[in-house]
């Protein structure tokens, strides 16, 4: 069974590019303990079902998942293609 955690923050390659590459992803555990991951381990802590990541957007839980584009996998969230990235609009994890 896996484990959902909220991501509530992120760090890019480059901050001040909208569409550069994700190098983190974090959050806070329900214990309260602040959590940090490279988007290598989110990736593959999803692809073996050891975690579910979301994002909340306008109230809403929106599931982040794991996409390919020109052989390179990255996090993006389910309703990326439709609306604003929910993922890269996250504030900067400290």
């Amino acid at each position: 069974m896996s484990t959902t955690y909220e991501v509530t923050c992120i760090n890019k390659s480059n901050r001040t590019d909208p569409y550069e590459r994700i190098t983190h992803i974090g959050g806070v555990s329900g214990n309260g303990q602040q959590w940090t991951l490279t988007q290598q381990e989110a990736i593959d802590g999803i692809e073996s079902g050891k975690w579910n990541f979301y994002v909340i957007d306008a109230g809403q839980r929106v599931d982040v998942i794991v996409a390919q584009r020109l052989g390179r996998k990255y996090l993006k969230t389910r309703n990326d293609d439709e609306q604003t990235n929910n993922l890269l609009k996250q504030p900067e994890c400290r």
